[in-house]
């Protein structure tokens, strides 16, 4: 008999307010992004305030620049991760329903898309403001982490992106359609909590790492490292939890039920691993540019 773990009884909506005929639902996803923000402001707030962790003991922007460009960064994590998504995940579904790429509250963001738009949004507020960039970038990276943790919670309390068929026994019994009988399995099917994998790697790791970078190693001083590790270290990380995830459905079929899009011999990687070999070399070449920087 399978050992697995039920779902916890944790709904979607944290609390609902009246308003008159008709209630605002406070979800956690929404709050997780709202918090994790806020999170990362501080942090990053934190740093720019010891000119003493910087090279040159100069901060790249001032407390506020930082609030000014909090703004940019809102609108390029929304834009930037709706959009990733309809255009790397959507496939034909916006296509017949056009209307639908504005209803973000039915689900649909990709980090990927959400970097691209941050470093969108970076750059032209970079070319508003003429700061030491590398530097700037390895502010963003510091302060992102606790938004990648908040999320990835967020998503395993929404009960979405749930991880592959497991019989390992922290396995766990998602509700809906991810609790559909596993090949070869008698019963309920148990998945990876690959959500939490995320979060503990993306979110608890990756960015102890980097405090201690920042506040141990004095990384900072050496402008473009932290943001190298970044960059890589989630690249690496989101390509492991990829092995554990559930593809998306609409690259799942029966000659196909990995969701690979595409394979390098015989091994075949997923619209995730797809985007994140791009990230890890990025990350690594801008590591290795940093280093040889005198």
């Amino acid at each position: 008999m399978q050992t697995a773990i039920p779902f916890p009884d944790i709904s979607p909506v944290l609390v609902e307010i009246p308003l008159g005929f008709t209630t605002l639902p406070i979800r956690w996803y929404a709050l997780a992004y709202i918090v994790g923000i806020w999170l990362g402001y501080l942090l990053a707030r934190h740093a720019i305030r010891r000119a003493r962790l910087w090279k040159h003991d100069t901060p790249p922007l001032t407390p506020e620049q930082l609030e000014e460009f909090l703004t940019w960064l809102i609108l390029g994590i929304i834009l930037g991760g709706r959009i990733g998504y309809v255009l790397g995940y959507g496939r034909g579904q916006f296509l017949e329903d056009p209307m639908a790429i504005f209803r973000v509250w039915e689900g649909g963001m990709a980090f990927h898309g959400g970097f691209l738009g941050v470093t969108i949004a970076g750059l032209i507020f970079w070319l508003k403001h003429r700061m030491p960039m590398a530097s700037f970038a390895d502010l963003l990276a510091l302060g992102t982490p606790p938004g990648l943790l908040l999320g990835r919670i967020a998503n395993f309390i929404n009960a979405e992106l749930w991880g592959r068929p497991t019989d390992k026994p922290w396995g766990v019994i998602f509700p809906g359609n991810a609790a559909q009988d596993c090949p070869g399995v008698e019963g309920l099917c148990a998945r990876h909590p690959s959500q939490l994998y995320e979060a503990g790697l993306e979110g608890i790791l990756l960015g102890a790492l980097l405090i201690a970078m920042v506040y141990l190693g004095g990384w900072l001083k050496r402008p473009g490292v932290v943001c190298g590790t970044f960059i890589a270290g989630y690249g690496v990380s989101r390509f492991v939890v990829e092995f554990f995830r559930q593809a998306d459905a609409q690259f799942i079929t029966p000659d196909n039920p990995l969701g690979h899009v595409m394979r390098i011999g015989e091994f075949g990687i997923t619209r995730g691993q797809q985007f994140s070999l791009p990230m890890i070399l990025v990350g690594i070449t801008i590591l290795v540019l940093a280093l040889r920087r005198r």
